[in-house]
């Protein structure tokens, strides 16, 4: 069952960060987290390879400098601080990228150690960027609104939360990116599949894998990867 299986490693790492950062801890401190966590994952996948695992898929962080919930908390009046085609936190997306490139760098290694293993890295940074880069690709109106939650510029109250208090739910969450402030959507979760298994956003492709089931390589892209970003 082991080596016939695709295994799900995470996505690991996401509340190692959003507790800190919920508590306004600096992105300094926060940073130092990161090779830890690196490391956890990477452990996970060994102990799993052990275990006779032959096919893992291992995402990465989401750009969390898009979520409603962030931008609401730490709002700048600085420009320079949103990225310019999105809205996004600048230094939010860039630690997020910065947990990938650990991530990428450690699964290389893991590769080199278990040539027989298929070990894909899931680019959740990349396919969710699509959306907030062209959310009118995927019906989406309000890509840095939260469905529920309040009134105000994202949606969200750092004092009232969605299913507490006096909280509101949109009328058409296909429309939102977020649902909660800090959760996606179905549309969103949707997007970010499709781009996993029909798009570009594996590495490699999830559908050309050796150790890939056979519903798989129904799926493969003829798109080759790609990165919207740079690691």
């Amino acid at each position: 069952m082991m080596n016939k299986s695709l295994f799900l490693v995470g996505e690991i790492g996401g509340n190692d960060y959003n507790v800190p950062l919920t508590s306004l801890v600096p992105v300094e401190k926060i940073r130092s987290f990161a090779p830890s966590v690196i490391s956890k994952i990477s452990s996970i996948i060994t102990d799993l390879i052990g275990l006779g695992a032959k096919t893992l898929l291992v995402p990465g962080n989401l750009p969390i400098g898009c979520l409603p919930v962030y931008l609401t908390m730490y709002q700048s009046d600085d420009t320079g601080d949103y990225e310019s085609d999105t809205g996004c936190i600048r230094w939010m997306n860039e630690f997020s990228r910065y947990h990938n490139k650990l991530l990428v760098d450690e699964l290389e290694k893991l590769r080199k150690l278990h040539p027989s293993v298929s070990i894909i890295y899931a680019d959740y940074y990349g396919a969710a960027m699509e959306i907030f880069v062209s959310p009118s690709q995927f019906g989406i109106k309000n890509p840095l609104v939260a469905c529920c939650g309040v009134e105000g510029p994202y949606g969200v109250s750092i004092t009232t939360k969605c299913g507490h208090g006096e909280y509101k739910v949109c009328d058409n969450p296909q429309k939102y990116a977020s649902w909660d402030g800090l959760h996606p959507t179905e549309t969103s979760y949707k997007a970010i599949a499709d781009g996993l298994l029909r798009g570009p956003y594996t590495q490699p492709p999830i559908a050309t894998t050796k150790n890939s089931c056979s519903k798989l390589t129904e799926l493969v892209s003829s798109v080759e990867y790609k990165v919207l970003y740079d690691l």
